[in-house]
């Protein structure tokens, strides 16, 4: 009986799984479809046909944990607008702690927890790159926010890593064990991102994430959106933020229209 009771509970929880994560598709569709009728005058074409498309995706995102309006709406525009040029993206969402990554196609292909910068901030000291984590101030430990074209090259101390920002010395990696009195793993498997904040800058990811997700989907490089702690989204994100207001205002004219 117990054996059946696991898996069942194993079934409920893959069910809610596939149902969250085919709900936040829905809602990129949605998004998505929104945003295309403000592109339509600058002859952008429709991205609702490939994220409609059906895909496995893998979720480690906390039972219960929503993904952010905002989160949602930047992927549709990113999607829409096409400008992550065909290379597969990742939309991260610093204070959720969440990390939702889409192929070139559009589809999404996983979301997970990170672990960020233990300060809070948008930007990076000048000079950090040169530095040796250990000699980083505390202060500086940020993970920026922005844009970002990365890719997998060589590292002076850890191989072949993914860079989120070269220049800035920013890396996705599995999730770094070295310091125990770190807890980096339980604070990934923590249910709230309260506690997700303790890295010198760079994201990290699980392992199976990392190996399942984020090593085969960045292969050939990608981008990274950041959204930020402290600076504004128009600041971070201008031209998303100006064709969102675009898309709204054209809304709010054709409720008029149909009221009149």
């Amino acid at each position: 009986m117990k054996a059946v009771s696991r898996r069942s509970k194993r079934r409920r929880n893959a069910s809610r799984a596939v149902n969250r994560l085919t709900n936040a598709r829905r809602t990129v569709l949605a998004a998505a479809g929104a945003l295309t009728l403000a592109f339509a005058s600058f002859g952008v074409a429709s991205a609702q046909e490939v994220v409609a498309q059906p895909v496995a995706a893998v979720d480690q995102l906390p039972r219960g944990q929503e993904v952010s309006r905002t989160v949602i709406e930047l992927a549709g525009w990113v999607v829409a607008a096409k400008d992550s040029q065909g290379y597969p993206f990742a939309v991260i969402d610093k204070a959720a702690a969440q990390i939702l990554v889409f192929g070139g196609d559009g589809r999404l292909r996983g979301a997970a927890p990170g672990l960020f910068g233990a300060a809070i901030g948008d930007h990076v000291a000048p000079g950090i790159a040169g530095l040796a984590l250990r000699e980083i101030p505390g202060r500086d430990r940020t993970t920026p926010a922005g844009r970002f074209v990365g890719g997998f090259g060589p590292s002076i101390d850890a191989g072949r890593v993914l860079w989120v920002d070269y220049d800035s010395a920013i890396s996705m990696h599995p999730t770094a064990t070295g310091v125990p009195a770190e807890r980096r793993a339980e604070r990934l498997t923590s249910p709230s991102p309260d506690d997700n904040r303790v890295t010198h800058g760079c994201i990290n990811v699980s392992p199976e994430f990392y190996e399942q997700v984020i090593r085969p989907t960045f292969e050939r490089g990608g981008v990274f959106y950041i959204l930020p702690d402290t600076a504004s989204l128009a600041e971070t994100f201008p031209e998303f933020v100006h064709t969102r207001e675009t898309a709204q205002g054209n809304e709010g004219k054709r409720e008029q229209r149909a009221r009149e």
